[in-house]
């Protein structure tokens, strides 16, 4: 009876409103179209057992393929039985173990930066950085397609934030121009665009953060083991490291786990210590993950061949979707995107590829405009040339059916 009674209260009560007017996912899931929250029952690699029966994984962002490598397994495994489940409790306090000082040293020598602070998940990094460094009268400048978590963090912040179009560098340069003079300033892009798959231009935009005396910041979640001479990242790309303040990046792609770094400067990082209340007031990251991350960062670099076979196989469906007819946009990364247009005709490719054996990622409104849903593909370096070519076969079949191609 107390149950039914709170439930009839929770009728009466506007906030919830917007909750139960909200049909569209229920519409699509009773079409049999639903993509998301899939559970996997069994991972092996490139192929994953969903719904009961393999898939290729063509969506994941575990470029180097490393979740499944013995020494990051077994790395994971000591660190379990040496620490613990957990830190239970904030690395501002009682969580900080001597494996997060390590990946800390490791991670600053990688991107050639002075020093670096771990955070417990690459979206907290960025909160943490930008509204730990961006206060009142302060701007933060972010491009159009930058990822959510750095929308969120110049949110948090009590600077003014100030959006350019997706690459405008002339834009930013108008805008800045109208900044006043002492104005701390702060852009942040990201090195990699995690749904166009193109990088940024990060030699004209150091010349105009260094004009308009901005720090910038760069967030490598897609870069780390993808580009560089070692996998470190954009600026390395570039040749620029020196030139870029902050690299801000995520261990969930690349290093095969969870959690967040932001790199820079000595006196930058010890203040973020001491301002960044993602940090301060979230529980550290897991032993397993760390030591997971470590194995992971080391692995990497002793096994430069997997980045080799990861633009191989890039380059193997970028031609071959090209081939095709398909639009896959500007991308130059293991990021494909796969227009297609309409949301129906998107999420209706997104399952009969699955029902085929390939899993991608529909990507709809409000992440791109109506007009653009695209499905996401990304490429392992351990996926085989025989996966790809059946996910080219099934993408090229279903393309002429549904009259994509």
């Amino acid at each position: 009876m107390r149950a039914f009674v709170r439930t009839e209260t929770l009728q009466h009560i506007a906030l919830f409103d917007k909750c139960r007017s909200f049909t569209r996912a229920r519409e699509i899931q009773a079409a049999g179209l639903y993509p998301y929250f899939k559970p996997i029952t069994q991972s092996e690699d490139t192929v994953v057992v969903i719904e009961g029966e393999p898939r290729v994984m063509m969506g994941s962002n575990n470029y180097l393929g490393l979740t499944h490598h013995p020494d990051v397994l077994a790395a994971a495994k000591a660190a379990l039985e040496r620490y613990g489940s957990g830190c239970t409790g904030s690395r501002f306090l009682n969580g900080t173990l001597d494996l997060h000082e390590r990946l800390e040293t490791e991670l600053a020598e990688f991107f050639g930066k002075e020093s670096c602070l771990v955070f417990s998940t690459g979206y907290q990094a960025n909160l943490g950085v930008i509204s730990g460094l961006v206060g009142r009268g302060d701007l933060v400048f972010l491009d159009k397609l930058d990822h959510a978590s750095i929308v969120d963090g110049a949110k948090m912040s009590h600077g003014e934030t100030v959006r350019f179009n997706h690459g405008d560098l002339a834009g930013l340069e108008r805008k800045l121009g109208r900044v006043p003079s002492n104005t701390g300033v702060m852009i942040i892009v990201d090195g990699v665009y995690s749904m166009e798959g193109d990088i940024a231009d990060l030699p004209a935009l150091i010349k105009v953060a260094q004009r308009f005396c901005a720090a910038l910041a760069v967030d490598d979640a897609h870069s780390v083991g993808v580009l560089g001479p070692k996998g470190d990242g954009t600026a390395a790309h570039f040749g620029v490291t020196d030139e870029v303040d902050l690299i801000v990046g995520t261990f969930s792609k690349s290093l095969a786990s969870i959690g967040g770094f932001a790199a820079g400067s000595e006196s930058v990082i010890h203040y973020l210590k001491h301002h960044a209340r993602p940090m301060i007031f979230t529980a550290a990251l897991p032993p397993a993950n760390t030591a997971g991350v470590l194995a992971a960062l080391r692995v990497l670099q002793q096994e430069p061949e997997r980045r080799e076979r990861l633009w191989v196989n890039t380059r193997r469906l970028q031609d071959g979707l090209r081939a095709l007819g398909f639009d896959i946009g500007p991308t130059e990364t293991p990021i494909i995107p796969v227009l297609i247009g309409p949301l129906e005709k998107t999420f209706l490719f997104w399952r009969q590829l699955f029902d085929a054996g390939v899993f991608t990622n529909p990507v709809v409104p409000p992440a791109v405009p109506p007009s653009q849903c695209r499905l996401r593909t990304s490429l392992m370096a351990t996926h085989t040339a025989d996966q790809i070519d059946q996910a080219l076969e099934a993408f090229a079949r279903l393309g002429k059916e549904l009259g994509v191609i």
